[in-house]
């Protein structure tokens, strides 16, 4: 069976996130969507806040499960779930050269384990969760956000109004 990983810290969901879970969904027997924790970060939502929204915005389908780690390397996790892939998103150069670089490491540390880079389609390229949080606040943000997050992303976000 082919299972690849997909972390991320996923602050807020996007439906860029969601166009690379269909995808992996296309390419895999089994897709893990890993939510990790990055202590350098801080959140806009919890954990199970995050598994919420994942969990309501992405497909329904049996050969997916979204989980959450801590404390611990990716590829470590992939092991434990028995993944041979870790699926990577790349949308700019910037990104490019952090995931070649993270690829190289995990090989070191895992050469058993393939990381697939797929690039998302140009309208959704430049969306990032930081994007979205960085649009929300000021008056008339509901709009320009809307098109670039799920339904129930959106209206987690406009509970939360300006305190993103």
């Amino acid at each position: 069976m082919r299972t690849a990983v997909y972390a991320g810290s996923f602050d807020p969901p996007t439906n860029g996130h969601l166009w690379m879970i269909e995808r992996g969904l296309e390419l895999f027997d089994r897709l893990i969507v890993a939510i990790g924790d990055n202590p350098s970060k801080s959140y806009s939502f919890t954990v199970d806040e995050r598994l919420d929204l994942l969990r309501s915005s992405a497909p329904d389908n049996e050969r997916l499960t979204i989980e959450f780690f801590n404390n611990r390397y990716l590829v470590d996790f992939a092991k434990d779930q028995n993944a041979q892939y870790i699926l990577r998103g790349i949308r700019s150069p910037h990104d490019y050269e952090y995931e070649r670089v993270m690829r190289h490491i995990n090989g070191d540390m895992a050469p058993d384990i393939t990381t697939i880079f797929l690039m998302p389609p140009r309208d959704i390229a430049e969306v990032s969760s930081s994007m979205i949080k960085g649009l929300t606040g000021p008056e008339g943000w509901e709009e320009m956000v809307r098109r670039y997050v799920p339904g129930p992303v959106f209206t987690a976000l406009a509970a939360k109004g300006t305190s993103i």
